[in-house]
């Protein structure tokens, strides 16, 4: 057993006591498509079945959002879930609650794991966005004349790397 002292959060927040600005950022995108929407915070809050207090608590980072509560606001809002963690910073992407409760020597070994999932083609949005298109074309036959069409392009031996984005 390790006897390496374990350093602890309080519900999710930073050692010093303020919001984690994973939350923080989670409560923006909300803010930002509730916004969009032309949504108010009451009509959110009914809609979700919270007071107007609550919602503006998970606005600002105050209140942290359970998943079941994320699957709700996305619902409402229109958006995947994934919507509220699109843009975050990777500084912010770092203040997870794990980074203060473990050791630094676990930390940097989940940093590099992390690395090499980040960098896998099958684990990019991307990738899952065309996938999920592909099967959603419902002449399937022109669908394989696409999938066709695609491998022989990624079989040329011409392609500009300039064009990638």
């Amino acid at each position: 057993m390790s006897t390496e002292k374990v350093r602890r959060s309080s519900r999710g927040r930073t050692p010093n006591g303020q919001p984690n600005p994973i939350d923080v950022h989670v409560g923006s995108r909300i803010r930002l498509r509730r916004t969009l929407l032309g949504l108010s915070q009451e009509k959110l809050a009914s809609l979700l079945g919270l007071t107007f207090q609550q919602v503006q608590k998970y606005e600002r980072g105050m209140n942290r959002v359970g998943a079941s509560r994320l699957w709700d606001i996305s619902k409402v809002l229109d958006v995947p879930v994934e919507f509220f963690y699109e843009d975050m910073d990777s500084n912010v992407a770092r203040q997870s609650p794990r980074t203060f409760s473990l050791p630094n020597d676990k930390l940097s070994f989940l940093e590099e794991e992390q690395g090499k999932f980040d960098s896998d083609p099958m684990n990019r949005q991307e990738t899952i966005e065309l996938v999920k298109a592909y099967y959603k074309i419902p002449n399937r036959k022109a669908a394989k004349h696409l999938y066709n069409l695609i491998i022989a392009m990624s079989k040329s031996t011409t392609g500009d790397k300039d064009e990638e984005k």
